[in-house]
């Protein structure tokens, strides 16, 4: 059940406090603690909603109001100098020759996601940097999105516009723009350029006269419209046409139904999506559509989520059954749910989605990247020994190399991943309705804002967040200035302590809560505020009793140690590179796999004492490395000896806790689990009496029937799973392994079968695959079977029908060959693909 959202101490508590040296000798305090900020007046400084909107309880600043310093601004600067600020030269859908994007009528190619999901994330981060080369680059694909308009109100790519990931042709796909208008509000925000107004509003007026049956098709543009009603509402607070709100009845009516429950189990579209409801309720008024995001975000942990980290397992999708540590979620829906959680924050005031968005910014985001911000992987999990090249499907959705650290591939996160640090930089403070600034998001900064009666102030956060426990503003003022100030206490910390110019303030806050600090305030005071971080073992008793460490807002991982291994990727997404090009790249940009040094098959001892290290500052560099992290824990543990990697190289599932072992008792050293890239964070507990489980150690080997080839097999896929002996639910099966012919279409295709020795073989049975509804994969038009007789292949003899049928096995029974080897020949359908999920050799 949600808290209730309403103040939960009406009175003010008044105190007269000292004043420090050179400010006034007596100052009256009004101190209340709250659930979220009172709404009875509208902020005067800043744009928030309007009638009959809901009151915003939470405004967003202007961006450049927040300047990070510390750990963030040079993780923002890694950002910058790494992969993401140079992207233009490493990826193809960045070429300017012939970019639909840049195109005025918007002709060309590269016209869907990429382009606008790597410049929502690098014009932000050129914007928190204040860097002018990267403010210049960003605005020249502003400026093509603004001169792309055209009479009818359309902008950006147009007919013909489509790609790797949909089978929407042109205007069709609303999808892209409504990132690309993520993009044009933050420039506006910065530039004030009424171009975008005018933008927004003429293409609002095309989208208002489309018809209901054109109106957001298709399977991303109606999963992922939320952001759509966003941008509406958006223009609408700043321009109050009333037109506009029948436009976002009409967005909510056509957008997948997260207001019913979840509804998707595709890992972005969940992080990104399940706010949609409460986005809604700011118009609809229902309180179910209020409680609707928070609905969708338990029930997805309840299911997918019983780990560290703040994420859920789905990598790609969330599968039955696929719920232990080892599954993985995409880079995109870490940075998509940091942003849910700050756009959520500002919605509702509560401060569960502060505390949701440090739990993924701290403990999943960096450890997506490589430390220096050079490489990504698509997946990152909780419990992830090893981060290499090799195929892990089916234990992972995907096949391919989805752990790989690489610049070069990993398409939509490689794009999309630039958002998480801006973002969260941009939302570490808010302004309030009543004229206040609001602390939310700690870490090193300054903050210059409009306060109280139109009063500029300046604040400085100084703190080693989230690795030491103290937070001191310090307050620049011109004159003297009345105003609160709020402070969130995260729902970890029981003792929050705040002094203001070194005296004390008594206030009962609570955790999750926040503390509303009312005063006049003067030129350099100075708060305090303290938030105890205590070591707590959290147990997870859904999954098999595993339990993991935290200190304050961050969860600590096995140190295993890392060894990297350069692995040459260039090229991966451009095949029309030269080698010449390819060996540069690969010099300039390396991808690296990341090998275990040291054993990682560890249960803890949770009843021992944990021992905290306290290291200094944090670094100038990175914090987010296993040697540079500025808090370390010792704990006890012992190796469970059954715990082994599985037969699809991912670390074995947990089984249930005690664990038995009889292994000595160790001291581990445990790291924030940003800092592990490769990484055990819910750990087995270990236990040596008869209550104890004795584990079973995992599967190694699959049962192969044969060898298997093919003509051609998508780099994702693997031509095994066709005799992996693993069969289908249906012929969409996702869940398994599969191999397919992708990108390959309308062509002549064979998958052959090789026996170690000739065998008599009499009938096959083959399981298509296709992904009708959401890919372009379909059963083939026709296919024949062939046996090989020294170097030649001959037809087998029948009169069985070559079966295409979805769902099913098609059997062929033919005269007995002896062979050894049979091939299928496949004709794929004109404009679609095809692929085998399971094939039998009797």
């Amino acid at each position: 059940m949600l808290p209730m959202h309403r103040a939960i101490s009406t009175a003010a508590v008044c105190l007269a406090l000292g004043a420090h040296a050179g400010a006034q000798t007596d100052q009256t305090i009004s101190v209340r603690h709250l659930q979220e900020p009172g709404t009875d007046m509208r902020n005067s400084h800043y744009v928030s909603n309007r009638p009959p909107l809901e009151p915003s309880r939470l405004i967003k600043l202007p961006i450049g109001s927040i300047r990070p310093q510390g750990w963030l601004a040079h993780q923002l600067r890694l950002q910058a100098d790494g992969f993401h600020g140079h992207l233009m030269e490493i990826s193809p859908f960045l070429d300017t020759q012939g970019n639909a994007w840049l195109d005025p009528k918007g002709r060309g190619e590269r016209g869907w996601e990429e382009v606008p999901y790597w410049l929502k994330g690098y014009l932000n981060c050129a914007y928190v940097l204040n860097d002018e080369q990267m403010i210049a680059e960003a605005h020249r694909w502003i400026e093509g999105a603004l001169n792309s308009q055209q009479d009818d109100g359309w902008f950006g790519p147009d007919e013909g516009r489509t790609g790797l990931a949909t089978k929407l042709r042109g205007r069709d796909d609303l999808w892209p723009n409504m990132i690309m208008l993520y993009c044009l509000m933050d420039y506006h925000d910065v530039t004030r350029d009424e171009r975008v107004i005018t933008l927004m509003q003429r293409y609002f007026r095309y989208l208002e006269k489309l018809p209901e049956d054109k109106f957001l098709v298709g399977y991303w543009p109606k999963i992922r419209a939320g952001d759509q009603l966003a941008a509406i509402h958006w223009l609408f607070n700043r321009t109050g046409e009333d037109w506009l709100l029948p436009l976002a009845e009409k967005t909510h009516r056509h957008t997948a139904r997260w207001d019913e429950g979840l509804i998707d189990w595709h890992n972005v579209n969940i992080a990104q999506a399940f706010r949609e409801p409460t986005q809604w309720w700011v118009q609809s008024h229902d309180d179910a559509h209020r409680r609707g995001a928070e609905r969708n975000w338990t029930q997805i942990r309840q299911m997918y989520g019983q780990v560290p980290g703040g994420m859920f397992g789905a990598d790609e999708n969330c599968r039955p059954g696929y719920d232990d540590p080892h599954q993985a979620v995409e880079t995109c829906g870490l940075v998509e749910e940091m942003l849910s959680d700050e756009i959520l924050l500002g919605l509702t005031g509560d401060m569960v989605w502060a505390d949701r968005c440090e739990d993924v910014a701290f403990n999943m985001l960096p450890a997506a990247f490589t430390a220096d911000m050079g490489a990504l992987r698509y997946l990152t999990a909780p419990n992830q020994p090893v981060s290499d090249a090799e195929n892990h499907s089916p234990g992972i959705q995907n096949g391919g190399p989805m752990f790989l650290m690489s610049p070069h591939r990993h398409r939509c996160c490689q794009h999309n991943a630039g958002h998480g640090w801006p973002y969260y930089a941009q939302h570490l403070w808010y302004a309030t309705p009543d004229n206040g600034l609001a602390a939310v998001l700690y870490s090193a900064s300054t903050v210059t804002a409009r306060v109280g009666k139109d009063t500029e102030v300046t604040i400085e956060q100084q703190t080693r967040y989230p690795f030491g426990d103290t937070v001191r503003f310090n307050v620049r003022l011109a004159a003297p200035a009345k105003f609160p100030l709020y402070f969130r206490i995260p729902a970890w910390c029981d003792d929050p302590g705040v002094r203001i110019n070194g005296q004390v303030v008594k206030e009962n806050a609570q955790p999750g809560q926040l503390l509303r600090v009312e005063r006049q305030w003067a030129d350099d005071d100075r708060v305090e505020l303290t938030l105890p971080m205590q070591v707590r073992v959290r147990t997870w008793e859904a999954n098999h009793g595993s339990v993991s460490v935290d200190r304050g807002p961050l969860t600590y991982a096995l140190d295993i140690g890392e060894n990297y291994r350069r692995y040459e990727d260039a090229g991966a997404q451009n095949k029309e590179l030269t080698d010449a090009q390819v060996a540069e790249l690969n010099r300039t940009w390396p991808a690296y796999e990341i090998l275990p040094a040291g054993a990682w098959n560890f249960g803890l001892l949770p009843e021992e004492p944990i021992r905290v290290e306290e290291r200094g500052a944090v670094a100038e560099g990175s914090p987010w490395t296993p040697d540079a992290s500025p808090i370390v824990l010792w704990a006890k543990a012992r190796k469970i000896p059954q715990w082994k990697v599985d037969q699809h190289g991912l670390v074995g599932a947990l089984q249930d806790s005690p664990a038995f072992t009889e292994e000595p008792v160790e001291t581990v050293r445990l790291i924030p689990m940003g800092a592990a890239r490769i990484r055990i964070s819910a750990f087995p507990v270990a236990g040596s009496d008869s209550s104890a489980t004795t584990w079973t150690e995992p599967k190694q080997t699959f049962r192969k029937q044969f060898n298997v080839s093919a003509s051609h097999t998508h780099e994702t896929d693997t031509a095994t799973a066709a005799a992996d002996s693993i069969v289908p639910e249906h012929s969409g099966d996702r869940v398994i392994s599969r191999h397919t012919f992708w990108p390959n279409k309308g062509t002549l295709e064979w998958v052959q079968a090789s026996f170690d020795k000739p065998r008599r073989v009499r009938s096959v049975s083959v399981y298509w695959f296709d992904d009708a509804g959401d890919g372009f994969c379909r059963v083939p038009a026709s296919w024949t079977l062939s046996y090989r007789e020294g170097d030649t292949w001959h037809r087998v003899a029948t009169t069985d029908e070559f079966g295409v049928y979805k769902d099913q096995f098609n059997t062929v029974t033919f005269e007995p060959v002896y062979s050894d080897a049979l091939r299928l020949e496949v004709q794929l359908q004109d404009e679609f693909s095809a692929g085998v999920l399971e094939w039998k050799v009797e």
